[in-house]
Formats: structure tokens, C-alpha cells, sequence
């Protein structure tokens, strides 16, 4: 992530009070593995992971395009421009699965996909590692953050949970967006709001064709296991709790 100098970045983690929390969108086998720290991946369905992903990039403002493009013609391994992406999603869903005709792709295909689901997958039965997903905390926000909240050994006052709840409901972002990332318009037309866009799930059938999910199956079947397709499409509720789960 080049949107903020290193040393910027460092300094800001050594700020954090209590337990100090790093997110990112690196697949496993590229981030460090300590015994101590706590792991938590969420997945989301790829077809929804890919509609959420078109609102992100066909939204940036000519400042964050300047900035993104600039990195990539000053990083010697990459050497070019940001590939723009097709602006109408069923463009960007088949762009999404590699269809030949919108190369060059964009950096982040069913193939980045499934590569980031499979390093996860992969260490599912550590002992530090918890697998969360999008549908997940839909159908059962609270059950899902006081499992996350036991396997981080996290004692919650009883009485707080309606409160912490409440907070973490979409809507409840929705409505403080722009009090939660007060600097979004610089990247995204229209702020924050933009940013946290619907939190629906199946936006998707509105645009694809039966031909695109074909190759939709096709790619899916290749890059993953029937097991960790069935999670990332559906998650625990839909899969079962992918420990029980076979590779």
C-alpha cells in the first residue's frame, strides 16, 4: 500500500494504545506469522467481493488516479499506469475474470482472488487464526463478534453488547461515514458516503449473464477446492465451520 510513506505508517502503529490492530488485503504467505498475534481473515462471495470492488475504483478522484498512476510508473516492477477499469459492472465482472478481450487486467482478478482465499485456507486449523465471512456477519452480527471477541479473549461486559452492536450495523457507518474517514473525498467522489456504498449482497445478478457465470464456475473450479468455494461463497451458515471442513 503506497498511499502513505513507511516510516508515516510505522509511526502510527507505535501510537496505538492497548491492542495494536493492522489490516490488510496481502495474501498470507506475504505478511509475517508470529505465535502471539491473533489472525483474522473475512472472506466475501467473489461475485460480491467483485461488485464492491467496481464502486471502490470507478469512484476515485482525479487526485487518488494521479497518485496510484504515479506509483506505478516509478516502481521499476511495474513500469506502467493504472489500468483503468471498465466502467459498467458487467464490463468489470468479466474484466474480473480475465476475459481476454479487457486486458490488461486490473490488479485484483478472480486469480488474486482465490490466491489471498488459498493462503488463508491453507492455516485455518491454527490455533491463532479465525475465519470470518461477509454473510456471516449479516445473518448474525452479534453471534459472529462475540466469537471473534472469545477467540481473542476479549471479556465484554454483558451490559455494553447492545451498544457495540448497534455500532458495528452498516447503517450505523452509513450514518457516521464522514465522521469515521473525514479524508475519503480526497479519494473517492463522493467521500465516504461512496465508500460505504450499499452492504447488500447478489448486486451482481443484476448485471450477468448466464454465459459470464459459466466462466464464472469454470474459473472458480480451477483456482479452488469444493469446500473452500462453498465458504467463500457462502460462508459458515451456507458451508458449515470450514475447521470441519476437508481441503
Amino acid at each position: 500500500m503506497r498511499g502513505r510513506p513507511i516510516d508515516e505508517m510505522l509511526a502510527t502503529l507505535d501510537a496505538q494504545t492497548g491492542r495494536r490492530c493492522i489490516k490488510t488485503h496481502t495474501p498470507l504467505d506475504a505478511i509475517p506469522l508470529y505465535d502471539d498475534m491473533f489472525y483474522i481473515h473475512v472472506a466475501r462471495d467473489p461475485r460480491d467481493a467483485c461488485m464492491s470492488w467496481q464502486n471502490h475504483v470507478s469512484s476515485y478522484t482525479p487526485l487518488a488516479l494521479a497518485m496510484i498512476s504515479h506509483f506505478g510508473l516509478t516502481d521499476e516492477t511495474i513500469g506502467q499506469p493504472w489500468p483503468v477499469p471498465p466502467n459498467d459492472p458487467r464490463g468489470f465482472f468479466r474484466s474480473f475474470l480475465r476475459v481476454p478481450e479487457f486486458a490488461p487486467f486490473h490488479e485484483f482478478t478472480i486469480a488474486e482472488y482465490c490466491d489471498l482465499e488459498n493462503s488463508y485456507w491453507a492455516a485455518r486449523h491454527q490455533p491463532n487464526f479465525l475465519l470470518v465471512h461477509y454473510n456471516d456477519l449479516k445473518s448474525d452480527l452479534e453471534g459472529e463478534m462475540r466469537r471473534i471477541a472469545a477467540f481473542c479473549r476479549i471479556e465484554t461486559p454483558e451490559e455494553l453488547w447492545p451498544h457495540l452492536v448497534a455500532a458495528a450495523e452498516f447503517s450505523a457507518m452509513k450514518r457516521d461515514a464522514d465522521a469515521l474517514m473525514p479524508s475519503a473525498s480526497l479519494i473517492w467522489e463522493g467521500g465516504a458516503q461512496r465508500f460505504l456504498n450499499k452492504g447488500t449482497n447478489q448486486r451482481w445478478r443484476e448485471f450477468v449473464t448466464p454465459e459470464d457465470l459459466d466462466l464464472y464456475e469454470a474459473e472458480t473450479r480451477a483456482r479452488m477446492s469444493p469446500s473452500l468455494k462453498a465458504w467463500c461463497e457462502g460462508g459458515q451458515v451456507i458451508a458449515g465451520n470450514p475447521i470441519l471442513l476437508p481441503d
